[in-house]
């Protein structure tokens, strides 16, 4: 499976936008599930439909639009992916990766990935924030062969950023890892407890294609993770995809306030 899209795709993808946006942003964040909110705070925003970009993948999961908005916080410009593809969807790593191959080809070098996951440490609860430092691919699914993998996913420099901004913004960060499933279906007992003792702190189906490929780039990627429930054994609750939605929509505000800061921060550290 080439993880790769053809380059002629990207090619077109890259000069509709440039058609449509005169000043590409340093950074991109990609809003997970429920975190759309964010982008409604932006100035001056432009709204580009995947569905109108050539070869870009249109997502099909509810709270993820299939849209990217170009607009300001304050005077940091950036860029919001709201929607992103899943490999449960049957889409390819060509397919799932293609915006982060897109943003590469566009110049763009700071990546935020944001996610709604199921939080599997008893220390968290709904409506936490993980800054992932680390990572567990429970598919074992080999997104790029393992001599392409580079050494290090997570950039430093933009995780002590985000944790300096956590304390100026009197918001609670943890720190964690992230493992990827598959999907749809959310894990049960008996998985929970293999990959909490594998190490993962938090367990989601997406990021990780994106996280491998983005730092196979070259890019300086921050990982942040939404916990939107209680992973299965650890919640008394069957667990549904509103909950998700509804802890998303509880925090928005909060969240909101964090991301603006952090960009801002990642903005003016380059300067």
């Amino acid at each position: 499976m080439n993880p790769f899209a053809k380059k002629t795709h990207l090619n077109e993808a890259e000069n509709y936008i440039r058609s449509q946006i005169s000043d590409i942003p340093g950074i991109a964040v990609v809003l997970g599930s429920g975190l759309g909110y964010f982008a409604d705070t932006f100035k001056s925003s432009v709204i580009l439909n995947n569905q109108d970009i050539p070869y870009f993948p249109q997502p099909t999961v509810v709270g993820h639009e299939g849209k990217l908005i170009f607009g300001n916080i304050g005077t940091t410009a950036l860029l919001a992916i709201q929607g992103r593809s899943h490999f449960y969807e049957g889409k390819s790593f060509a397919e799932i990766t293609f915006y982060v191959q897109l943003l590469k080809q566009l110049g763009i070098e700071n990546l935020i990935l944001t996610n709604a996951a199921g939080g599997m440490n008893p220390a968290l609860k709904p409506g936490d924030l993980v800054l992932l430092k680390d990572f567990i691919n429970f598919t074992q699914i080999d997104v790029l062969p393992k001599d392409q993998l580079p050494e290090t996913f997570f950039s430093e420099r933009l995780s002590k950023i985000a944790k300096q901004t956590a304390r100026k913004t009197d918001l609670k960060l943890h720190e964690g890892a992230y493992c990827w499933t598959t999907g749809p279906s959310y894990e049960t007992h008996a998985e929970v407890k293999i990959i909490h003792e594998l190490g993962a702190d938090v367990v989601g189906m997406s990021t990780v294609p994106e996280l491998i490929m983005g730092a196979h780039l070259g890019l300086n990627i921050l990982g942040i993770s939404l916990v939107t429930n209680l992973a299965a054994g650890i919640s008394t609750t069957p667990l549904t995809h509103e909950e998700v939605q509804a802890v998303a929509d509880e925090i928005k505000k909060p969240y909101a306030k964090y991301m603006g800061n952090l960009i801002v921060a990642i903005a003016n550290s380059e300067t």
